[in-house]
């Protein structure tokens, strides 16, 4: 999130697209009531009617799989009739920059393009650079090769009638959306918008996004109250795992992971190659020794370079889907599963339920046994003795066994205080890690091979016995001056030459040293602008809205009063506002760098094109993996830089055999894999049954009732659930062709008190070209009933 659940009271309009949070993120409903109250719309765009579209002022649909010709529209139609804050535009992005002439955009391809390695060379996207280096500019906007006129170019093909061809949306309702949310862009308005998974879990996902960022930078809503992009996470602690590094091309504080990769053979290699000259990332160097220290410690010196050889650098796509790719193949010996359910939540689980049956070892840490840590039950039957995998199954405490922090879709790191002990042998994560490392390090201590160097030289001092001290976790996240011992009062006191430690530099600052662990704050008094800067501790510095200098105009104040965040104050020669200024705040608007507010990119604005993503620079419609229709824009008919896994593990569907589109959600009545929930018997009771959600054309198409038993078919396999006929799917329309769409909960498994089959063994086995998240979102089936 750019901003924050509760400075959503403060929008004009919310776009929510790839989401459904008031039924998913019911909290944050509060807060839009409360924009609602003063005059805020809501606008919801979604394949089916959901319960956030009963509460919209506008409600659009589109076929699953269509965001970026949707919003490309949105993005073209802002360019043509000149809703755009054109003045937010020239000084704050890279609209203004020339392109080279290598660039070009031909039939769906980008210049660069090699089909055999299904890679693009993105020295062919780059800017045009004076003698110093920097970029060559025009902020008329009127260059030809400017950003700006190849963005006008490139998204002047999505014109309305091209675009709800593809979509389906009706037309009145695509253009409702497009004039509600456009109006944004007037001085004294702000728009946010909204998303989850069903954006991001896409062949395209990464682009879906990039759509969002590229209409809210046209509009001028990107550091503004009630503006910004906003990531709905699912879970309690997604945004505070992945700080921490869940991805696996990153370390904590999103510093890259080495590779192995020549460049990357030194540290003084991977900070040449991986620190750009300007911007905040030009710290990056401070950041990953004062982490090396923290892990390190005494065994970290300048003579082995901060410990940097002690890291793993691999050359492998280490991603869910390649993970199970290689253990499907025999290449994995063991895995560790700490609360995950793959066999449920993971894509085309029926085959990643056979790959667990190829390792020797699996560890699952879990309250119970899910489908996954008893897969062998299934996969052999009676039989246990058919599956060489050796199982153990770790007792896991519940969130409310523990004591820790979480941090919320908000970027809130907040303290949670353990209510009740844990039941009978059962552990926290952190005891269950800290032991295992003990062990280890035991293990180790007598060897010297390359296994064990990294594991001996592990600094680990958080206690001794079961019971880490979570105090000394907290201390060393947020880091030291080892020159004082004294704990360091934030990420601007580290330093690159081993003199501070900090396991992650976007979280110093959190615990100084003349205060207190600030995650535990709980002081509900609104600061100002809703932003509550006394309740727990918000990443970076405890900023609550990302790059607020673009709130105020280039000379430092702010576009509206009625949106003022921070603003410059000419008598006290610092900035000033309701808000931690996002920018230095001695920084005057007059000096060099004063206007550029987005200081973790290097230039300081922010990019409406990106050179550096792996399928193009510009946003661009591809249709999914799997799809009833061709692309109607370029004969490119999926993203030409996704990864295909060969083989068996990746089955595509023909639109022949299986004609509808298919799309998972969930429900408030069960979480995630319904590990938890179906376990618990009221919610069992409310929700008890898997279903496919279809619209009445179909049912009636196919012969089938509310309540029938039917069988769900795709390339993968075949569930069986009850047909719910509703009136919340719609066929859509495209280019005179009838497409069906349904859709079905994802939480269901054979464990637990309600049970039935899991919706995930129809999905592909594919991922995003940037991140490879699976496409669960957009996929081929057809259905029939069960008789």
């Amino acid at each position: 999130m750019t901003n924050h659940w509760s400075d959503l009271q403060n929008t004009d309009c919310a776009l929510i697209m790839g989401g459904n949070p008031a039924e998913n993120h019911p909290i944050s409903f509060r807060w839009l009531t409360k924009a609602k109250e003063k005059g805020g719309k809501i606008v919801s765009v979604d394949p089916r009617f959901t319960r956030t579209s009963s509460k919209a002022d506008v409600y659009a649909s589109l076929r699953s799989g269509t965001d970026i010709a949707f919003m490309g529209g949105m993005i073209n139609y802002a360019l043509e009739n000149n809703l755009i804050h054109r003045e937010y535009v020239a000084e704050y992005t890279n609209a203004s920059f020339i392109v080279k002439k290598d660039f070009e955009f031909n039939d769906g391809l980008f210049s660069g393009y090699d089909e055999a390695t299904r890679k693009y060379d993105k020295t062919k996207w780059a800017f045009e650079t004076d003698e110093e280096g920097n970029p060559k500019k025009d902020k008329t906007l009127t260059h030809p090769r400017s950003v700006f006129q190849l963005m006008r170019k490139h998204f002047s093909r999505y014109d309305v009638d091209s675009v709800i061809a593809v979509t389906g949306t009706p037309k009145e309702d695509y253009l409702k959306v497009c004039e509600t949310f456009c109006s944004t862009s007037k001085i004294g308005k702000s728009g946010t918008i909204m998303y989850a998974m069903g954006t991001t879990q896409h062949t395209v996902g990464t682009q879906n996004v990039r759509a969002f960022g590229i209409i809210q930078l046209l509009l001028g809503n990107i550091g503004l109250p009630g503006g910004g992009i906003n990531a709905m996470r699912g879970e309690s602690n997604v945004q505070g795992s992945t700080d921490f590094a869940l991805l696996y091309h990153l370390l904590p504080g999103y510093v890259g992971t080495p590779t192995a990769i020549p460049e990357h053979a030194t540290l003084e290699g991977y900070n040449t190659k991986e620190t750009p000259s300007g911007g905040y990332w030009s710290n990056k160097p401070k950041f990953l020794v004062s982490m090396l220290k923290a892990w390190y410690g005494p065994n970290a010196t300048k003579a082995n370079e901060f410990g940097y050889q002690y890291l793993p650098k691999g050359n492998k796509n280490y991603s869910h889907i390649n993970l199970f790719n290689a253990m499907y193949k025999g290449e994995l010996e063991g895995a560790f599963l700490f609360g995950t359910n793959p066999v449920v939540g993971g894509p085309n689980a029926g085959k990643e339920k056979e790959a667990l049956s190829n390792l020797k070892w699996m560890v699952a840490v879990d309250l119970w046994e899910t489908e996954t840590s008893a897969f062998w039950q299934e996969e052999a039957g009676s039989d246990p003795s058919k599956i060489d995998t050796e199982v153990f199954l770790l007792p896991a405490a519940s969130s409310y066994e523990k004591e820790g922090s979480v941090s919320n879709s908000s970027r809130w790191m907040q303290y949670r205080w353990k209510a009740i002990d844990p039941k009978g042998e059962s552990l926290a994560d952190l005891e269950i890690i800290h032991m295992l490392v003990k062990n280890l390090k035991g293990l180790y201590k007598n060897e010297s091979s390359a296994a064990a160097k990294p594991i001996n030289a592990l600094y680990w001092n958080f206690g001794e016995g079961h019971h880490p001290d979570i105090d000394l976790v907290a201390r060393e996240i947020n880091g030291y001056d080892l020159s004082t011992g004294k704990l360091l009062k934030g990420f601007g006191d580290l330093k690159d030459d081993g003199t501070t430690s900090s396991g992650n530099w976007i979280y110093s600052g959190f615990y100084p040293e003349e205060g207190k662990n600030r995650s535990k704050n709980r002081d509900n008094k609104d600061t100002g602008g809703g932003n509550f800067l006394n309740w727990a501790y918000a990443w970076p510095a405890n900023r609550r809205i990302l790059y607020n200098r673009a709130s105020a105009d280039p000379s430092g104040k702010p576009w509206s009063d009625k949106k003022a965040v921070i603003w410059w104050d000419e008598s006290q020669k610092k900035w000033t506002g309701n808000d931690i200024p996002d920018f230095k705040p001695t920084v005057a608007p007059a000096d060099p760098g004063g206007t550029n507010p987005f200081i973790m990119i290097n230039g300081g604005v922010a990019g409406v094109y990106a050179p550096t993503l792996n399928d193009g620079p510009f946003p661009e419609h591809y249709e999914p993996f799997e799809s009833p229709v061709k692309n109607s824009f370029s004969s490119q008919e999926i993203n030409p830089a996704v990864v295909i896994i060969e083989g068996e593990f990746n089955l595509k569907g023909d639109s022949k055999k299986y004609p509808i589109v298919g799309t998972t959600y969930r429900v408030s009545e069960h979480w995630q894999s319904g590990s938890m929930t179906r376990n618990q018997e009221w919610l069992s009771e409310l929700a008890g049954h898997m279903y496919i959600e279809m619209s009445e054309e179909l049912a009636k198409e196919k012969g089938i009732k509310n309540k029938d038993k039917i069988i769900v078919s795709s390339a993968r396999g075949d569930i069986k659930a009850y047909a719910m006929v509703t009136k919340r799917f719609k066929p859509h329309m495209m280019n005179g062709k009838k497409v069906h769409q349904v859709g079905m909960p994802w939480h269901f498994g054979y464990k637990g008190y309600a049970t039935g089959d899991t919706a995930n063994r129809l999905t592909p086995h594919i991922g995003d070209a940037n991140t490879t998240i699976p496409e669960y979102k957009a996929f081929l089936c057809d259905i029939r009933r069960a008789d």
